[in-house]
């Protein structure tokens, strides 16, 4: 009898994912998803305002795991210290004991004013992270930085900056003007609230001086004057003439810078425009010169007669006589009277010779 041998084989079946092991293997592995694990069974630290975790500890934090707290910058343990300032990772997820604060805030030195001004704390305390500004008394202003701010210096606190200082207030001598001066221009420097008066030369050749801008400057500000200077000017307008009206009021015979004007229309007409006209700095009317308007049209002005010609027409010119020369009533006498003359001397003649013969 011989014994027959034939070689293990392998199984071809494979080996089935969870997911053909039915409503059994979906379970299984959900648990296996949803269940904590014990590499990372807590979140991180607890925040507080005063304190933060020493060391700056990373995940992950598992349970047995122990932060320490300290206290913030700007912040200081409280003495006596009565509340624990470590807590644990517990196996549930939690941090355990629940901790309260343990530090209290910095507070910087009190500050004083300086001379001519005052320190203002802005929430009515010095801790840490408050702010103080500066302000001086009228007629001074804040030389160096008017905000402060208490602030961490290593483990201390501090106030930020170089307290500043309170400089009275001066103003340089205003620039000079063309056609006009300023009173007390020899001086250089003048004081807060000071004031200078601008006035312009009398007259040119045919026009006088306006002054246009503020007549008076006022030291307000370190080198600020209220306003910039003014200028000396000639401001003239036209004459506002108004055909189909007349001016009542602002009568004269050049309008200067702010001459002022009223008209009104002669009756049968209505007034276009305002009735009050103001000379302004550019040499025109504001607003502009109004219409006497009637049915809506205005009225056209016409043109003066010239003098002389009593229909209005011009009249024509005489020619002026030509030096040296004749005028029509110097010429001599006609011809006639000069036959007679003739005449006359030819039968004195006759007389006389008939005489002689005789």
């Amino acid at each position: 009898m011989r014994a027959s041998y034939e070689p293990l084989r392998t199984s071809s079946r494979r080996l089935e994912s969870p997911f053909s092991w039915g409503f059994l293997g979906i379970l299984v592995l959900a648990l296996e998803l949803l269940l904590p694990t014990c590499s990372d069974a807590c979140g991180d630290p607890p925040k507080y305002p005063s304190m933060k975790p020493k060391g700056n500890p990373a995940p992950p934090y598992n349970a047995g795991f122990a932060v320490e707290y300290e206290c913030r910058p700007g912040y200081r343990p409280m003495v006596p210290l009565v509340h624990p300032t470590s807590a644990v990772c517990q196996s549930n997820g939690t941090w355990a004991p629940p901790l309260r604060e343990a530090c209290t805030i910095k507070s910087c030195p009190k500050l004083a004013g300086p001379s001519h001004g005052d320190v203002f704390y802005d929430n009515g305390t010095t801790t840490y992270g408050s702010q103080v500004h500066y302000d001086c008394d009228e007629g001074y202003y804040v030389v160096g930085t008017k905000i402060r701010k208490c602030e961490t210096l290593g483990k201390a606190v501090r106030w930020s900056k170089k307290a500043p200082t309170c400089e009275k207030i001066f103003c340089n001598s205003p620039t000079r003007i063309r056609y006009g001066d300023f009173n007390n221009s020899h001086r250089t420097r003048f004081e807060y609230k000071e004031k200078i008066i601008y006035t312009c030369n009398t007259s040119n050749e045919t026009d006088h001086f306006t002054l246009v801008g503020e007549s008076i400057l006022v030291c307000i500000r370190p080198e600020e004057w209220s306003s910039d200077p003014p200028e000396c000017k000639v401001v003239k307008c036209p004459y506002p003439s108004l055909p189909g009206g007349t001016i009542v009021s602002g009568f004269g015979k050049k309008y200067y810078y702010k001459a002022g004007v009223e008209f009104e229309c002669n009756q049968g007409y209505s007034l276009q425009g305002s009735r009050k006209i103001v000379c302004e700095a550019d040499n025109t009317w504001v607003p502009e010169i109004p219409r006497c308007v009637q049915d809506g049209k205005p009225v056209q002005p016409t043109k003066a007669p010239v003098p002389g010609s009593p229909d209005g027409k011009p009249v024509q010119p005489t020619k002026a006589p030509v030096p040296g020369r004749p005028t029509p009533s110097d010429k001599t006498p006609s011809n006639t009277s000069g036959a007679g003359v003739i005449v006359a001397i030819v039968l004195v003649v006759g007389a006389f010779l008939e005489l002689i013969v005789i």
